[in-house]
């Protein structure tokens, strides 16, 4: 005979050993992506190719694993290795104008690996414009507003010019989501079982009695 289990609450399973590699490696990426030449503009914030970094382990690690790449990144920057943008480090750069976007990177990528987890596996490996919202929405909820936020407390800056300093980066950001869609979707593709998805609540499974 058998019984019906009682509903269990979502769960995450503990991180892998490959799971760490992957956050490692994302950690590694954005370092790289923060340490290239930058494009020096008007403002206190040059323009990188972090975004797309940062967007893309959420899109390809998922929320939780992506965040941790991020946070990750962050740590060891701060801790004293030189891959904040333009070879910035120490705790010095969280607390300059740059830190609202540093910190915005994080929640940016949970955002876009939250929104990416639910959408369904084959839209994932095809659609590029699924993803690219994914990651511009996630980009401006999150690392814009949070980067405005940064200037504002840290550069003495009023929201208005904050925003007119932010706003250079939108056309950057835009071409950036492509290329991270783009990416994100061949490796999904190549890797379909490579998301960090949430385990399935498996209400009235049956169990021997």
């Amino acid at each position: 005979m058998s019984m019906q289990s009682p509903t269990r609450p979502r769960t995450r399973r503990s991180l892998s050993v490959i799971d760490l590699a992957l956050i490692a490696g994302f950690a590694a990426l954005i370092a790289v992506a923060a340490i290239l030449p930058a494009i020096n503009v008007a403002g206190p914030v040059p323009i990188t190719l972090q975004t797309f970094a940062v967007l893309l382990a959420g899109a390809v690690l998922g929320a939780r694993r992506g965040f941790l790449a991020v946070v990750a990144y962050i740590a060891l920057g701060a801790a004293g290795l030189p891959i904040f943008s333009g070879g910035g480090a120490g705790l010095g750069v969280l607390a300059g104008p740059t830190a609202g976007y540093l910190i915005g990177f994080a929640f940016g990528a949970a955002l876009c690996g939250f929104i990416v987890e639910r959408l369904p596996r084959k839209r994932i490996q095809s659609s590029v414009p699924l993803v690219f919202v994914a990651g511009l929405v996630s980009s401006a909820i999150f690392i814009h507003t949070g980067g405005m936020a940064g200037l504002v407390l840290r550069a003495d800056m009023t929201w208005s010019q904050a925003f007119d300093t932010d706003k250079i980066f939108w056309i950057g950001d835009i071409i950036k989501n492509v290329a991270m869609a783009l990416v994100a979707t061949a490796v999904h593709r190549a890797f379909p079982d490579l998301l960090d998805r949430p385990a399935d609540t498996r209400a009235g499974a049956s169990v021997p009695a």
